[in-house]
């Protein structure tokens, strides 16, 4: 006999446990099956140790911005201890602490790799061997999250390089970084290796600038930072052959490799790793959707309910990259919780994933943003109005330190005078991006929100001059 629940959630990331979490305490019988750890990408390979990684660079530079502690900043980060404190971030990478609440919620979790195998059926491929057959009365959730895209580089994958995994769950600091790839990810960790101590850093990208889905302005922004940390950036440049060679005399102890990275015109880079963060895919291509009549390996397109389009009866549903909506956790998250609503019975529909999406990449500067780009809106036929502000021009900021710089900008709908994106860049600004998101999600008449009074001396006075650069 089929072993049945109400609910089958395919992946325990954050997204799948919060469908998984939803459903549970609303009372239904719920299984969640895992191939890996419990917490998913975002605990152990992503998030978490990446933005744990990024911390010390960020702390010191922060200092090195204020008389008086600057002095008192000497000698040379810990790069153990700060390797140390990635290890405990992720508990070493066991999920024996989210077992937990797992028994909590009283979710059977079933170890293995699931698939689709008809309507309402999921077949698992139990992690110690065998099969196990699990039918749901109800629902089955999607959470199969993504995978990193390798470009087809020739000898790009023989190379061994690092992707996302290679990189935050790194032991040992490459004293040459070499980065393909300008969006988060590798921005992120370019930097965050350079403050760690490597001696070089190269970032190549394809594309015109950095962080291409932003503001032309942040990408700008990053790359001048980097120049000024000694990070060296190729934009408009493609890479042609990679390699990974036995390191020459004196590169290293016996058996050490390096890699060389062919760029076009046929200059040669070489490190003694490659990170390769040129993207991500819906992980669906073994995920059983052609058992329901869906095409694999493509993201599982939903409708504002999170039902998954295409499959009769209303009783599949994704949640998180594997949708490709948008391949944020806190997205993944909502979307779960959203699904979990939906699958209750409630009268929930998806708002923030069609031009409420914030989101932030945690390089100095950090780049925070809340809607569509000035482009994007243009694109969309919106009548837009777009003002700035610097970021580092308010008492809030001089109090941080010197050198305090960035740039805050709103896109205001002149319609309906209310504002549909913002983007904040500078030294620690993720918190000021809230009360853009909560502006935009609300969609707060500007003359309502020049009440919502900034206090002083804070960084969110400069919403008080984007407003007074606005007219109000």
């Amino acid at each position: 006999m089929a072993d049945q629940f109400d609910v089958i959630v395919i992946g325990a990331g954050p997204p799948g446990e919060n469908a998984a979490g939803r459903c549970a305490d609303g009372g239904l019988a719920v299984a969640l099956v895992e191939r890996e750890l419990v917490g998913g990408e975002c605990s152990y390979w992503a998030c978490i140790p990446s933005k744990t990684l990024v911390r010390p660079g960020d702390v010191l530079a922060a200092a090195r911005r204020v008389p008086g502690a600057a002095e008192a900043v000497t000698g040379r980060l810990d790069v153990a201890a700060a390797f140390a404190q990635r290890d405990y971030m992720t508990s070493n990478w066991s999920d024996q602490g989210a077992l937990d609440w797992v028994e909590q919620e009283g979710i059977e979790l079933v170890r293995g790799t699931g698939r689709l195998a008809g309507a309402r059926t999921v077949q698992v491929e139990l992690a110690d061997g065998g099969h196990r057959t699990l039918t749901a009365r109800r629902a089955v959730v999607l959470a199969t999250g993504s995978a990193p895209t390798i470009p087809p580089v020739p000898g790009l994958r023989e190379a061994r390089p690092w992707d996302n995994r290679g990189a935050t769950a790194a032991k040992e600091l490459p004293r040459r970084l070499v980065v393909l790839g300008g969006g988060p990810v590798g921005c992120e960790m370019a930097q965050a290796f350079r403050r760690l101590g490597s001696e070089e850093v190269t970032v190549v990208v394809r594309g015109e600038r950095l962080l291409p889905r932003e503001e032309p302005f942040a990408g700008r922004e990053v790359a001048a930072a980097f120049e000024a940390e000694g990070i060296t950036v190729h934009t408009r440049t493609g890479v042609t052959a990679a390699r990974r060679d036995r390191a020459g005399e004196g590169l290293g102890s016996a058996g050490r490799t390096q890699v060389a990275v062919t760029l076009d015109g046929g200059q040669e880079v070489t490190g003694d790793e490659l990170l390769v963060a040129a993207g991500r895919q819906p992980r669906t291509g073994d995920a059983g959707l052609d058992t329901v009549g869906l095409e694999p390996g493509g993201p599982a397109r939903v409708d504002r309910r999170l039902r998954v389009q295409g499959v009769d009866g209303g009783w599949l549903y994704a949640v998180g990259d594997c949708n490709g909506l948008a391949p944020f956790t806190h997205m993944g998250k909502y979307q779960g919780r959203l699904a979990g609503d939906v699958i209750l019975g409630r009268d929930a529909e998806d708002l923030a994933d069609h031009g409420v999406v914030p989101r932030v990449t945690f390089t100095d500067p950090q780049v925070c943003a809340v809607g569509p780009t000035e482009a994007e809106a243009r694109r969309a036929g919106l009548d837009v109005r777009v003002v700035r502000t610097d970021t580092g021009g308010v008492p809030g900021a001089y109090t941080l330190g010197n050198g305090i710089a960035g740039t805050s900008q709103l896109i205001v709908d002149q319609g309906r005078r209310v504002v549909v994106g913002a983007t904040f860049t500078g030294p620690g600004v993720q918190e000021l991006l809230h009360s853009a998101t909560v502006a935009v999600a609300g969609q707060v008449p500007l003359e309502r929100l020049w009440h919502a009074v900034p206090a002083f001396p804070t960084v969110s006075e400069v919403w008080l001059r984007l407003l007074e650069a606005y007219g109000l």
